[in-house]
């Protein structure tokens, strides 16, 4: 079998540009010629053995990163952008999508902002807003967006943020709950916590020095919460220096990033990464037992099995979603090559959307995508009551997955008849980009194909592709 070539120019120059070396400096530690490192870092020629063991041993680098860069990322942005009518004309090549992700990532970030900043002045002058007589009529990312898309390009893991929450995890006294634990954290600073009845989940009074957590929550929900006001409270330089470097451009956007990293902080304090790790291995990913063992609920403990990348103790490469009862999704991440939609729905033909028809159950799925990837999907339903009768109950449902080479790590993957290639349902990313021609649920053709119309001729679409 032949050995695939590992080109990974942007990551060597990120690598030399943190260590704030020379490219003579940088090629004299990895004991390489200039005009190789050179070549290297253009991606002229792919990364040696040679390099690869000097990276680890003169720097400690862990390899693996060197294949875990942003490039599918980007490329599939990339797809699913030039997929908009504003852009005329034939789309670029894959392979020039590929060229642009991995030798000019920075370019290719800067037309996805571009893009971004396009859609969202359209969508106000589509709307009527007056936003052309406004003074906040800047041409800039929305702030949610924004910080969905650092987490997404963080590998939805933060280092530091991880590890000052496992610290405090282990800080616990003996057998001490860490609801308990985050009490006694935010008593030590004087703030009262109080457990009745208001009109949010949490409300923290700065002046009066009381924390107060409705009662109507979950459990899980309850010591999530305290968690996160531990980290607003005692992590504020920790927060601020991760957000410095994040370099937002507004204030909002930074504000969502703030809660954001708490929320982050709050589930890693929950779920500590060693601990958790070991527990997801030892019970072969089971939701509800991770659930019951770490007193966090389903959603909490999907989210973080999505966040398990800490180079030299990865877990399983997992995707992560939450969509409404639109297919709208609102909260994503991916950790694998497959990624999701930035604009509008899922797929149809994924099996996260019939989750809402059976509620109470696991449903499992083998899927595999146009270009050949195949997965193992997981879905379930986490609808969160309103803790009365006359409140609204808010409807979810939750998708986890990884390559179908990891399902075997999976209970539920058992029993599951992976290498029948009939077995896998046929999904995609978004119909405007999807190339499959026999689908049944395609709501508009793609954009890269043209339309031919037989007025004699009716199949499962009005048209067929050429």
């Amino acid at each position: 079998m032949a050995i695939q070539k590992l080109y990974a120019g942007a990551k060597l120059r990120e690598l030399r540009g943190r260590l704030a070396l020379t490219q003579k400096d940088f090629a004299g530690k990895l004991g390489v010629s200039l005009p190789y490192l050179n070549q290297m870092e253009n991606n002229n020629r792919p990364v040696s053995t040679s390099v690869v063991l000097g990276l680890a041993q003169e720097f400690g680098f862990d390899v693996t990163e060197l294949q875990a860069g942003d490039e599918a990322r980007l490329v599939s942005d990339m797809r699913e952008a030039l997929a908009d009518p504003v852009f005329t004309g034939s789309a670029p090549a894959l392979a020039d999508l590929r060229l642009a992700a991995s030798n000019a990532p920075a370019l290719a970030r800067a037309f996805l902002d571009l893009h971004a900043s396009y859609r969202q002045t359209h969508e106000r002058l589509a709307s009527l807003d007056e936003a052309l007589g406004r003074e906040d009529a800047r041409l800039q990312p929305s702030p949610w967006e924004e910080v969905r898309d650092f987490f997404h390009y963080c590998d939805n893991y933060i280092d530091a943020v991880d590890r000052s929450a496992e610290r405090f995890a282990a800080q616990r006294k003996p057998d001490e709950a860490m609801a308990d634990a985050a009490v006694r954290t935010l008593a030590a600073r004087q703030i009262t916590t109080l457990i009745g009845d208001s009109d949010a989940v949490r409300r923290f009074d700065p002046a009066a020095k009381t924390l107060t957590i409705s009662r109507h929550a979950a459990p899980a929900t309850q010591t999530f919460q305290l968690l996160l006001q531990v980290a607003l409270i005692t992590q504020g330089q920790l927060l601020d220096a991760t957000l410095d470097l994040a370099r937002f451009q507004s204030d909002e956007a930074r504000s969502i990033a703030r809660v954001g990293l708490a929320n982050y902080f709050a589930g890693a304090a929950l779920m500590p990464y060693g601990p958790f790790l070991a527990a997801a291995q030892d019970t072969r990913h089971d939701l509800e037992l991770l659930a019951t063992r770490f007193g966090a609920s389903l959603e909490q403990v999907a989210h973080r099995l999505s966040t398990l990348q800490r180079p030299g103790a990865k877990g399983i490469p997992f995707f992560f979603v939450r969509v409404d009862q639109a297919g709208t999704i609102t909260k994503r991440h991916s950790a694998t090559t497959l990624q999701f939609a930035r604009y509008g729905g899922a797929c149809p033909l994924w099996n996260v959307h019939q989750a809402f028809e059976l509620p109470g159950q696991f449903l499992r799925q083998l899927a595999e995508t146009p270009d050949g990837a195949r997965y193992f999907c997981l879905a379930r339903d986490v609808s969160k009551s309103g803790g009365a009768y006359n409140a609204p109950t808010r409807r979810y449902a939750i998708g986890l997955g990884c390559e179908v080479r990891h399902a075997a790590a999976l209970v539920y993957a058992d029993h599951m008849d992976a290498g029948a290639p009939s077995a896998y349902a046929p999904i995609g990313i978004s119909c405007r980009i999807c190339e499959r021609r026999d689908c049944h649920q395609r709501s508009v053709p793609p954009l890269e194909r043209q339309l031919r119309v037989d007025p004699d001729r009716r199949g499962m679409l009005p048209y067929q592709l050429d």
